[in-house]
Protein backbone atom coordinates (compact mmCIF):
# COMPACT_ATOMS: atom_id res chain seq x y z
CA UNK A 1 0.00 0.00 0.00
CA UNK A 2 1.69 3.08 -1.09
CA UNK A 3 1.51 6.32 1.42
CA UNK A 4 -1.37 8.27 -0.89
CA UNK A 5 -3.71 4.84 -0.28
CA UNK A 6 -2.70 5.21 4.02
CA UNK A 7 -3.29 8.31 3.90
CA UNK A 8 -6.70 8.40 1.84
CA UNK A 9 -7.57 5.39 4.43
CA UNK A 10 -6.75 7.32 7.54
CA UNK A 11 -9.45 9.75 6.05
CA UNK A 12 -12.24 7.46 5.48
CA UNK A 13 -11.39 6.26 9.35
CA UNK A 14 -11.14 9.52 10.29
CA UNK A 15 -14.71 10.92 8.90
CA UNK A 16 -16.45 8.10 10.41
CA UNK A 17 -15.02 8.99 13.80
CA UNK A 18 -15.56 12.23 13.51
CA UNK A 19 -12.13 13.35 14.41
CA UNK A 20 -12.33 16.91 13.03
CA UNK A 21 -8.58 17.79 13.64
CA UNK A 22 -6.56 14.90 12.44
CA UNK A 23 -9.16 14.89 9.21
CA UNK A 24 -8.65 18.46 8.52
CA UNK A 25 -4.28 17.17 9.23
CA UNK A 26 -4.58 14.65 6.02
CA UNK A 27 -6.87 17.27 4.26
CA UNK A 28 -4.00 19.44 4.26
CA UNK A 29 -1.59 16.36 3.64
CA UNK A 30 -3.59 15.62 0.67
CA UNK A 31 -4.08 18.72 -0.61
CA UNK A 32 0.21 19.54 -0.63
CA UNK A 33 0.92 16.39 -2.01
CA UNK A 34 -2.04 17.11 -4.90
CA UNK A 35 0.04 20.26 -5.58
CA UNK A 36 3.20 18.53 -5.99
CA UNK A 37 1.62 16.05 -8.26
CA UNK A 38 0.45 19.08 -10.43
CA UNK A 39 4.01 21.13 -10.02
CA UNK A 40 6.07 17.55 -11.25
CA UNK A 41 3.10 17.15 -13.98
CA UNK A 42 3.51 13.08 -13.31
CA UNK A 43 2.06 10.39 -10.84
CA UNK A 44 3.91 10.82 -7.27
CA UNK A 45 6.57 7.83 -6.33
CA UNK A 46 6.43 7.03 -1.92
CA UNK A 47 10.04 9.09 -2.26
CA UNK A 48 7.99 12.13 -3.44
CA UNK A 49 5.55 11.82 -1.02
CA UNK A 50 8.25 11.94 2.09
CA UNK A 51 9.27 14.84 0.52
CA UNK A 52 6.47 16.84 0.66
CA UNK A 53 4.84 15.10 4.52
CA UNK A 54 9.05 16.23 5.67
CA UNK A 55 9.05 19.24 4.41
CA UNK A 56 5.09 19.68 6.15
CA UNK A 57 7.02 18.59 9.25
CA UNK A 58 9.48 20.90 9.32
CA UNK A 59 7.13 23.94 8.46
CA UNK A 60 5.07 22.63 11.98
CA UNK A 61 8.41 22.00 13.87
CA UNK A 62 9.39 25.93 12.88
CA UNK A 63 5.58 27.16 13.67
CA UNK A 64 5.74 25.15 17.48
CA UNK A 65 9.08 27.18 17.69
CA UNK A 66 7.79 30.41 17.18
CA UNK A 67 4.48 30.14 18.65
CA UNK A 68 5.89 28.81 21.99
CA UNK A 69 8.42 31.67 22.05
CA UNK A 70 5.10 33.85 21.57
CA UNK A 71 3.21 32.09 24.26
CA UNK A 72 0.67 31.30 21.90
CA UNK A 73 0.28 27.55 24.04
CA UNK A 74 -3.20 26.67 21.56
CA UNK A 75 -1.29 27.07 18.50
CA UNK A 76 1.63 25.08 20.13
CA UNK A 77 -1.08 22.53 20.80
CA UNK A 78 -2.76 22.15 17.23
CA UNK A 79 1.30 22.27 15.36
CA UNK A 80 1.97 19.40 17.68
CA UNK A 81 -1.26 17.29 16.84
CA UNK A 82 -1.33 18.07 13.09
CA UNK A 83 2.77 16.95 13.10
CA UNK A 84 1.76 13.80 15.52
CA UNK A 85 -0.49 12.91 12.08
CA UNK A 86 2.13 14.12 9.47
CA UNK A 87 4.96 11.46 11.35
CA UNK A 88 2.62 8.35 10.94
CA UNK A 89 3.62 8.73 7.32
CA UNK A 90 7.05 9.37 7.73
CA UNK A 91 9.65 6.77 7.89
CA UNK A 92 11.27 6.44 11.59
CA UNK A 93 13.82 9.09 11.97
CA UNK A 94 17.13 8.03 12.90
CA UNK A 95 19.20 8.49 15.72
CA UNK A 96 22.32 10.62 15.95
CA UNK A 97 24.35 7.21 16.49
CA UNK A 98 23.10 6.59 12.68
CA UNK A 99 23.39 9.64 11.23
CA UNK A 100 26.87 10.24 12.26
CA UNK A 101 27.48 6.46 11.29
CA UNK A 102 25.80 7.38 8.07
CA UNK A 103 28.17 10.71 7.23
CA UNK A 104 31.67 8.23 7.92
CA UNK A 105 30.54 6.36 5.50
CA UNK A 106 29.87 9.38 2.84
CA UNK A 107 32.80 11.01 4.14
CA UNK A 108 34.68 7.63 3.23
CA UNK A 109 33.39 7.06 0.32
CA UNK A 110 33.32 10.68 -1.24
CA UNK A 111 36.79 11.38 0.03
CA UNK A 112 36.06 14.28 1.92
CA UNK A 113 38.96 15.74 3.67
CA UNK A 114 37.77 19.11 4.94
CA UNK A 115 35.18 21.65 5.24
CA UNK A 116 35.59 22.54 1.72
CA UNK A 117 34.42 19.01 0.81
CA UNK A 118 30.67 19.88 2.87
CA UNK A 119 28.84 20.26 -0.54
CA UNK A 120 29.62 17.10 -2.18
CA UNK A 121 29.29 14.90 1.47
CA UNK A 122 25.92 16.51 2.14
CA UNK A 123 24.76 16.28 -1.92
CA UNK A 124 25.77 11.88 -1.14
CA UNK A 125 24.25 12.19 2.15
CA UNK A 126 20.83 13.83 1.83
CA UNK A 127 18.90 10.92 -0.84
CA UNK A 128 20.03 7.94 1.28
CA UNK A 129 18.23 10.08 4.52
CA UNK A 130 15.78 11.83 3.26
CA UNK A 131 12.71 12.00 5.57
CA UNK A 132 14.67 10.37 8.34
CA UNK A 133 16.49 13.14 9.71
CA UNK A 134 16.50 16.80 10.18
CA UNK A 135 18.37 18.33 7.39
CA UNK A 136 19.86 21.30 10.05
CA UNK A 137 20.85 18.33 12.21
CA UNK A 138 22.41 16.57 9.76
CA UNK A 139 24.47 19.60 8.55
CA UNK A 140 25.77 20.57 11.87
CA UNK A 141 27.26 16.81 12.44
CA UNK A 142 28.98 17.11 9.12
CA UNK A 143 30.50 20.52 9.69
CA UNK A 144 31.68 18.99 13.13
CA UNK A 145 32.75 15.45 11.42
CA UNK A 146 34.88 17.52 8.19
CA UNK A 147 36.40 19.72 11.57
CA UNK A 148 34.82 23.22 10.67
Amino acid sequence: MTIEQRIDEQMKGAAKARDAAKLSTLRLIRAAVHNKRIELQRDLEDKDVIQVLSSMAKQRKDSIEQFDKGGRLDLVEREEAELAVIKTFLPEELSEEEIKTEIDRVIEEVGATGPRDMGAVMKALMPRIAGRADGRLVSDLVKAALGS
